[in-house]
């Protein structure tokens, strides 16, 4: 799943600076685990409109983490290559996460 792809392409240690270690560096890490945690525990609810606030939940780390990566990108932590890289997959994510939610918004109408 392209949720769990990101979060191994994620591994902000090796170009950060130690002292972002506690800071942008967690945030990024744990934003990023959180993406396909909450699609998974949406997915273990018993009805749609549970699936669909934990897939709510998801897109809005989403778009967290993009915020953090634009930011690492303004303090030169990344370079532009990976600023892209990241950024397509960030895009993946959204559509497929935006795929999900209609699926269970559709279920939950009864289409």
């Amino acid at each position: 799943m392209k949720a769990f792809q990101l979060v191994l392409l994620l591994c902000p240690d090796q170009n950060f600076p130690k002292e972002e270690i506690y800071g942008l560096t967690n945030q990024i890490r744990r934003c990023s685990i959180s993406i396909p945690s909450n699609i998974a525990e949406g997915l273990g609810r018993r009805t749609a409109q549970d699936t669909i606030q934990f897939l709510h939940i998801s897109r809005g780390s989403l778009y967290e983490l993009e915020t953090q990566i634009y930011l690492a990108f303004d303090q030169k932590y990344i370079n532009e290559i990976d600023l892209e890289t990241f950024l397509n997959q960030i895009l993946a994510c959204k559509k497929l996460l935006n795929g999900f939610i209609n699926y269970f918004k559709s279920l939950q109408n009864g289409n």
